[in-house]
């Protein structure tokens, strides 16, 4: 008999969707469009940029084929001023998410809307293009732990700076944000009345915090039902003392 499995993602099954996140690429040679279920990868011409699924790219930099953007907010001034805001500026919220890209309005020149204002807008993971060189920095994407985790480990070399120097802001930042989760807890003190702000927290995030969260609440839960069952005896007993009163003061004693 199977084992039930515990609820949420795994963290193999996290780093896994997060590698359909789209990262810029610059190959070495050329190569031409291949058929993807995600449709086709367009044709890598030298020294041209390219986006490709993270899963794409970090085959070809293992094979020397290709080399590897990493994304503005993963730059060490960034990762600065996103600690500086989760500790000093901001120390409750989290980062949030970054913007929706803008596209230029042919009928007013110089002017630009976001795509959430359009229909045609795919605003979720892998087609917000959140982890490309694009990126803005100083905002946090959702498979923000996952893609930094694997670029570092597989393409270090292509890091402006040093990798170590980012793998300290990065454990920096996974501990403030970790303390940060742990002591939003708090938000399910008033029996669950509570609500606790996830906006901003990352997927491997969740999958970590999920078991803490979810047994916080289940304490919550069960220390408000015994203060109500409790409350319901005492009531009870309460009015069976009324009752014998009254049938003293009935009888004449």
């Amino acid at each position: 008999m199977a084992l039930p499995l515990p609820p949420g993602l795994t963290h193999a099954e996290v780093a896994f969707l997060a590698e359909m996140e789209m990262v810029t690429v610059v190959p070495r040679q050329r190569f031409e469009s291949i058929d993807l279920l995600s449709g086709k990868t367009p044709a890598l011409r030298p020294p041209h940029r390219a986006q490709l699924p993270l899963w794409l790219a970090l085959l070809l930099k293992k094979q020397r084929r290709a080399n590897i953007v990493p994304p503005s907010w993963l730059h060490p001034v960034s990762l600065s001023s996103i600690i500086n805001r989760e500790t000093k500026e901001d120390p409750v919220a989290f980062s949030p998410p970054p913007p929706p890209p803008s596209r230029a309005i042919p009928s007013a020149p110089g002017t630009a809307r976001r795509l959430a204002d359009s229909s045609d807008a795919n605003l979720a993971p892998p087609f917000l293009p959140s982890c490309t060189a694009d990126a803005p920095a100083g905002y946090l994407p959702y498979h923000w732990l996952e893609v930094a985790e694997a670029l570092l480990a597989h393409a270090g070399d292509d890091m402006p700076v040093p990798p170590g120097e980012v793998r300290s802001l990065l454990r920096d930042l996974v501990e403030v944000r970790a303390a940060k989760m742990r002591s939003s807890t708090s938000a399910f003190e008033g029996f669950g009345d509570g609500l606790m702000s996830l906006t901003g927290v990352g997927a491997m995030e969740l999958a970590e915090s999920r078991g803490f969260v979810l047994g916080v609440v289940d304490g919550v839960r069960k220390i408000g039902a015994s203060a109500e069952a409790t409350r319901r005896e005492e009531e009870e007993a309460g009015g069976q003392r009324g009752d014998y009163e009254g049938s003293d003061e009935e009888m004449g004693i």
